[in-house]
């Protein structure tokens, strides 16, 4: 058994922060001043509308199409407890948390759990799953499965739950499903990691309107901030389009540098199209680099991998040069 609910947010306290896949830059001023004109609304109770337009605009889909969620996080809760699941799928190695939920909502998971290099083969899923979650780029493999294999999971009967909490890290967003409607198909999305703002819930679902109508029905009332609800708004504007791509191409550039410096030193990893690197760096190194103050993300919390493997968050080229010269020593 693994810690299904540990995250790298508490490994990176004190450390050089290696650990956490949030966009290491500063705020664009016009979301931080959206954020501080939403405080003059607290005092009435938040009122998400707003947002969900944003939302459904921002896909080219319907508005019963559309749910603004407390971050990701909430939306996985949101789908546990959807339906009473006869054999939910989750696809790892994977972000935990939807796993977690489902097994705290009193539902017996049937993981699939993919051999490295980790590629989707939708013939692994068992024919009678009911629900099936995959991230996509996955958490924490980096994989990008191609949207038309994602699509090849949607059966009658069956809800398909797309994670593309990462795919923002993706220039032009290739392979994401977030525009496509589709019968038996949602699509979860965070705005916490790319604009840099994880203490403001702020997520999404796009997809079957029916399924979305679901989970809005089993919805905490008021869960969305105001605050958030103004994130979701300013980060999905056309102001926002800009400078989105150019993070997409700046993680990119930083990633290259990452992979290059593992690749140098004879470090084994994976090709990443995310804002981190799954690295097999050896059994114990892990906890030496936290020895000489440098945090990257354990990863043997990860359904199939083991303590060799390490999650790399990517960082501007000199941040990622302190950790490459650790690992050369």
């Amino acid at each position: 058994m693994v810690d299904l609910r540990h995250h790298g947010d508490v490994e990176a306290r004190g450390m050089l922060d290696l650990a956490v896949n949030v966009y290491d830059g500063p705020r664009p001023s016009w979301l931080d001043e959206a954020l501080r004109a939403s405080l003059e609304a607290v005092g009435s109770y938040p009122d998400p509308s707003a947002a969900r337009a944003a939302v459904a605009a921002h896909h080219g889909r319907d508005e019963d199409e559309a749910l603004v969620t407390a971050g990701a996080a909430e939306a996985f809760t949101l789908v546990a407890r959807l339906r009473s699941w006869r054999r939910p799928v989750v696809v790892h190695p994977q972000f935990t948390e939807p796993h977690a939920a489902l097994e705290e909502a009193g539902r017996e998971v049937t993981p699939v759990v993919l051999a490295e290099p980790f590629v989707l083969d939708p013939a692994l899923v068992p024919e009678d799953a009911d629900l099936v979650v995959v991230g996509n780029p996955t958490n924490p493999t980096g994989a990008l499965h191609p949207a038309a294999t994602l699509r090849a999971l949607v059966r009658p009967g069956r809800l398909v739950v797309v994670d593309e909490a990462f795919m923002d890290c993706v220039p032009g967003e290739t392979e994401s499903l977030a525009g496509v409607p589709l019968p038996g198909l949602v699509v979860l999305r965070s705005l916490t990691k790319h604009w840099g703002i994880p203490g403001i819930r702020a997520g999404y679902a796009v997809g079957d309107p029916e399924a979305v109508a679901g989970l809005a029905r089993v919805q905490t009332p008021w869960s969305v901030a105001t605050t958030a609800a103004a994130a979701v708004v300013a980060c999905l504007s056309p102001e926002a389009a800009a400078e989105s791509l150019r993070r997409a191409e700046e993680i990119r550039d930083w990633r290259e540098h990452l992979e290059k410096g593992l690749a140098d030193l004879g470090i084994r990893h994976l090709p990443s199209a995310a804002s981190f690197v799954l690295a097999r760096v050896g059994e114990g190194v892990h906890a030496r680099l936290r020895g000489a103050g440098i945090a990257v993300r354990r990863a043997d919390t990860f359904p199939g991998l083991d303590g060799a493997w390490v999650r790399i968050a990517v960082r501007p080229p000199a941040t990622a040069d302190v950790l490459l010269s650790a690992l050369a020593r």
